[in-house]
């Protein structure tokens, strides 16, 4: 449904994307996860034909996005970063009016909307500039749905809100997936990674891996460890002088260590902690995160000897 080819695109010295391709299948939550500035806003805009591609070619369902922008705004729905209704309509107004640019109703549509419709039915005659953020990610959401369109394009959806919020956004969108409908969704959230079914893991505009959540993380070609430490600053400057280091970063009041395979074992981590006088180590082996491949693709090649 979404085919991407070596997209480039840059702003005077500065490049956003570098020669990105990916492809997205029917009816598949496609991830795409990175930092700020990664370079999935410009991406997602070039999908959605409002930005031109310096070189590269993107189709959506069969349609090109620079030659068939017209036809690709037909069968896309959009949501940006930003709240980009009108915030002095309300609601029920705002639903009105984008289902009439796209020559329908509320009530052709209904059962595409109505779980997400019903959360907010109750603020119907609120201006949309007045709602929650959890709200008016809500009501953006069914503005973008409101044609049935093909494919879904949501743009970092979840930034700014609530985590209850959170968690019922990606409820809505495994609904959408199960009625067919094609999601792009980018996040700077790693945990939200494995709610999809393939993420893209970007930074500086580079591709660093395309699988699922799960072959990415059980693929993770080190050895991790978690460590528990009082001293959980000071155990992380030690730990930066540690022989085969790769990296090492700050989990919550967990320490998540990157070593060499191999190389260390628990033992020999404690070992090396305590000759530098600190107490009460915790050393264990860890399960991968996302973020944890994430930073090891940032840092491949960063192991002490």
């Amino acid at each position: 449904m979404i085919v991407v080819k070596d997209i480039h695109k840059q702003y005077g010295e500065t490049v956003a994307l570098k020669k990105v391709t990916f492809s997205v299948e029917k009816a598949e939550l496609f991830g795409l996860i990175g930092p700020d500035g990664a370079g999935k806003t410009s991406l997602m805009r070039i999908l959605m034909s409002l930005y031109l591609p310096d070189s590269g070619t993107a189709t959506m369902s069969g349609l090109d996005v620079v030659d068939d922008y017209k036809k690709i705004r037909l069968i896309t729905g959009y949501m940006p970063g930003r709240f980009s209704l009108y915030p002095d309509l309300t609601v029920e107004e705002n639903f009105s009016f984008f289902a009439s640019v796209f020559g329908t109703t509320i009530q052709e549509n209904y059962y595409l909307i109505k779980d997400i419709y019903q959360q907010i039915e109750p603020f119907k005659t609120r201006r949309a500039g007045k709602l929650s953020g959890g709200m008016k990610q809500k009501l953006a959401l069914s503005c973008a749905l409101i044609h049935k369109p093909e494919i879904l394009i949501l743009d970092e959806p979840t930034t700014g809100v609530d985590a209850v919020s959170r968690k019922e956004f990606w409820e809505m969108l495994k609904r959408l997936k199960a009625m067919g409908i094609t999601i792009l969704v980018s996040t700077p959230y790693m945990d939200e990674a494995s709610l999809c079914d393939r993420i893209a893991l970007i930074q500086e505009g580079s591709l660093l891996s395309v699988e699922t959540p799960k072959a990415m993380t059980t693929s993770f070609s080190e050895d991790l460890w978690s460590i528990r430490s009082p001293k959980i600053y000071k155990t992380s400057i030690l730990l930066e002088k540690l022989p085969s280091l790769i990296s090492v970063n700050s989990f919550g009041q967990v320490l998540h260590l990157v070593t060499k395979k191999g190389v260390h074992s628990s033992k020999s981590i404690e070992q090396f902690l305590l000759q530098n006088k600190d107490i009460d180590i915790s050393v264990e082996r860890a399960e991968a995160t996302i973020e944890d491949v994430f930073i090891l693709l940032m840092n491949p090649q960063r192991a002490k000897a």
